[in-house]
């Protein structure tokens, strides 16, 4: 049949009408797409915040991980050591504000694993094919109390030291030399009687910083501390507590305290004037000891903790269910505690990895600073670890430890005498069940 222009025309426009909406609706899915696609494209960029208390020597390590994962953007917050774990807590009671990643140190890690429903599951992350990478007892800190979830992975742990200034020990005629240092103090008990020498010869200065401190590592060598295994607090029944609390006091009432609440910036001042002899010293604590006193570079040594090994903090990073990118947050996560990024961060701050195969490193066993007179940290911090006997830690720790330092406190202060100060700890502990 022939056709007319005219029709041929008319047929045209009439297919033209009819397919102009299927035509639009293509373009518009075809924009959709060009214009970004799907929110799981791997170019999609996206933001992780890591919630911290103090420096984890990771901020070097966050551009080290962008370069390889240019989509992934991260941002670090920090609190005080106290803040940051009541805020956490707050953030996981109402729902809202906590950080994609969260650190939480070992005297509260029992409160949050008791959770385990308000954290992602870090083993349907993949993390139990790295389980035999880490200390067994810092593995299981992160557990949940049933064991089926795994809350958090570790970052460095706490093998205990002492850190002493040569050049103070030496006006006060004790030892200088860390061999000789360790033999003069075996036990606590010695460890005073050296103290009462020390402030014999130098009474304008003190021979350590916070009695806090010295109970918290006296209680952490005990076997067994603030709870028992059932969760129950037994402060005022175990004997090594209040046996760590009356020699803490000897030495309060012996004027060896600077009454120097840890992290105030009185607490720092005191390192840069020189204004206590030693100090118990996790690792972690030489990061701290370098940067507020870098006068004294040198004149810091280290040598054995009285009463033998122990672990004081050491910290796990979590991911709460607030986060809303768990699969990238998971991957960060394992990438900070794998075994090359806690050898850098040791290197860096001091931070002790968890992993024990690290321990034998040559670049972590040899690993010394000159800040600390050469002294072979890589080894003395390595010894704790492998011996330590872990605690039962109780699900509040923290606060049960911060209530019995506070009791010391206010003897240091000369607000309470020590059996009023420890009638109100016991008082104050029993309101925390």
């Amino acid at each position: 049949m022939r056709i007319t222009r005219q029709a041929a025309d008319a047929r045209r426009g009439r297919l033209v009408r009819a397919l102009a909406p299927l035509l639009t609706l293509s373009l518009v899915g075809v924009g959709a797409t060009a214009c970004g696609g799907s929110s799981g494209s791997d170019t999609s960029k996206v933001t992780l915040t890591v919630g911290l208390f103090g420096d984890f020597g990771f901020k070097p390590l966050y551009d080290e991980y962008k370069k390889a994962h240019p989509n992934v953007e991260i941002n670090e917050r920090t609190a005080q050591y106290a803040d940051h774990h009541k805020n956490l807590a707050a953030h996981l009671a109402t729902g809202t504000g906590a950080a994609d990643i969260e650190a939480i140190e070992v005297g509260y890690i029992s409160q949050f694993s008791a959770q385990p429903g308000k954290f992602y599951n870090l083993l349907d992350y993949g993390a139990g094919d790295l389980k035999s990478q880490w200390l067994d007892w810092k593995w299981q800190q992160g557990l949940s109390t049933d064991g089926k979830s795994l809350v958090g992975l570790g970052t460095d742990v706490g093998g205990m030291a002492m850190c002493y200034r040569t050049d103070l020990m030496a006006k006060a005629g004790l030892p200088t030399k860390r061999d000789e240092v360790s033999k003069l103090w075996p036990t606590w008990s010695d460890y005073i009687e050296a103290g009462k020498k020390y402030q014999a010869k130098v009474p304008d200065s003190h021979f350590f910083e916070s009695a806090g401190n010295m109970f918290r590592a006296m209680v952490g060598q005990a076997p067994v501390g603030l709870y028992d295994d059932k969760d129950n607090v037994i402060v005022g029944s175990n004997p090594d507590v209040k046996k760590s609390w009356d020699t803490t006091v000897q030495a309060i009432q012996a004027k060896m305290s600077a009454k120097l609440t840890a992290w105030t910036p009185e607490w720092t001042a005191g390192f840069q004037q020189g204004s206590f002899a030693t100090i118990v010293c996790p690792a972690w604590m030489t990061a701290y000891i370098e940067t507020n006193a870098k006068d004294a570079s040198g004149k810091w040594d280290v040598s054995a903790i009285p009463g033998g090994s122990g672990n004081m903090g050491g910290s796990h990073l979590t991911l709460p269910k607030q986060g809303k990118h768990p699969k990238e947050a998971a991957d960060l996560l394992k990438w900070l505690t794998a075994p090359e990024q806690q050898a850098k961060v040791f290197k860096a701050t001091g931070n002790f990895p968890s992993l024990p195969k690290l321990y034998d490193d040559p670049s972590i066993k040899n690993f010394s600073k000159p800040f600390f007179n050469d002294a072979p940290t890589g080894q003395l911090f390595a010894e704790a670890p492998k011996a330590v006997k872990p605690q039962h830690m109780g699900p509040k720790g923290g606060d049960v430890m911060q209530t019995v330092q506070q009791g010391l406190g206010r003897i240091e202060e000369g607000k309470q005498k020590p059996d009023e100060a420890w009638s109100q700890v016991l008082k104050d502990v029993d309101k925390l069940k």
